[in-house]
């Protein structure tokens, strides 16, 4: 199994001591969290995009190649990048730039995005995100894959026998496809043969289940080999202690404060204690042999061979946040990793000549 560390970006004061970092401070701590994951051990790091209120991940190409300059080993992460609000082919010149400043250490999440701002933003309707998304993404696919392209496209201007530069250092860059609620991704993602990246955040695990059992049956439905079937999941919460009562303690005044902040915005509340929370939600709170017990159970439901973690501290105090990752590190991950296959495909670079696993 392959562990990613994922940031959002979120900008909104500390759930417990109401204060406000400043932007730039903001972006220091994701710059360092990142240098954490990769001096930890985590396999990856990725930033999502948003283009609203409370985020700062609105240029996600622009962070993650300056966490690039200053790692060497972690892969990098879109989480995701947000195609239907996106012209594909200045997405496709961002994204091969930073493939190469990053030594092909990248991978691509991808989806339609959410809220309701973005889409006003960028003047993009609920009836036409879907198309949309599945129209950037054929023409981005096809870029990335040829020298030359030709395609009628609806939401841009047609391309005729058009090159884009530079070209790519993956041959080609790993898509994955962002998954939260939708068929819509699902089906894309097995039309294509492309990994799925189930969101398994806000609500209990049955229904990302039944997406990903949906994944499963379109994968074979387009002729694709069941053994090559990838899935990543995602994690509500991270809290790794020595002892169950420690973590329940210690994040009850986080998981009070986000629930009273979910009540005060007028979002839905799915779970309304905390002990609810740590036993249906995706979160990981409690000891390590807790969290191992509760990632398989998932596993058993998802098929999944990577997880991402939250890597901001949301809440916790940094040196609880540090130690909960250490801990996680040290005696979850490990078991983790002997226990639960990785991805069917091999972690490291593509070469761009070859099409072989590179070793950066």
């Amino acid at each position: 199994m392959k562990f990613l560390a994922i940031t959002l970006i979120v900008h909104r004061p500390d759930p417990l001591t109401g204060v406000l970092k400043s932007t730039q401070d903001r972006f220091r701590e994701v710059l360092d969290n990142a240098l954490l994951a990769e001096e930890l051990g985590f396999d990856g790091f990725g930033v999502g995009e948003r283009h609203e209120r409370p985020f700062l991940s609105s240029s996600p190409t622009v962070v993650l190649s300056h966490i690039a300059a200053l790692t060497r080993r972690i892969r990098l992460f879109t989480a995701v990048t947000t195609l239907s609000l996106l012209d594909p082919v200045r997405a496709y010149e961002d994204y091969a730039t930073l493939d190469h400043l990053s030594g092909g250490r990248l991978d691509l999440i991808i989806g339609k995005g959410n809220g309701a701002a973005q889409r006003e933003l960028f003047q993009v309707t609920p009836e036409d995100q879907w198309e949309r998304n599945a129209e950037s993404y054929e023409v981005f696919r096809q870029i990335w894959r040829n020298d030359r392209v030709t395609a009628a496209t609806r939401f841009r201007p047609e391309l005729k026998d058009a090159e884009v530069w530079p070209r790519p250092y993956q041959r080609p860059v790993r898509v994955w496809h962002g998954s939260a609620t939708s068929k819509e991704s699902v089906d894309l993602a097995a039309r294509y043969g492309d990994p799925l990246f189930s969101a398994n955040v806000t609500r209990p695990m049955e229904p990302y289940a039944e997406l990903i059992r949906h994944y499963r049956e379109r994968w074979e439905h387009y002729g694709h080999d069941p053994a090559a079937v990838t899935v990543g999941a995602g994690s509500a919460g991270l809290l790794v202690t020595r002892t169950s009562q420690e973590a329940l303690a210690v994040y009850r005044p986080v998981f009070e404060a986000n629930l009273a902040f979910q009540r005060q915005v007028g979002l839905p509340v799915v779970f309304d204690t905390l002990e609810d929370f740590v036993t249906r939600s995706s979160a990981l709170i409690g000891s390590p042999q807790q969290i191992i017990d509760k990632v398989h159970r998932y596993h058993e439901q998802l098929g999944h061979t990577v997880l991402h973690l939250h890597a901001d501290a949301g809440g916790l105090t940094d040196s609880r946040h540090r130690d909960s990752l250490e801990l996680f590190q040290s005696e979850v991950a490990p078991v983790l990793r002997k226990e639960i296959p990785d991805p069917p495909f091999a972690w490291a670079p593509v070469r761009p000549a070859t099409g072989e696993p590179a070793h950066a």
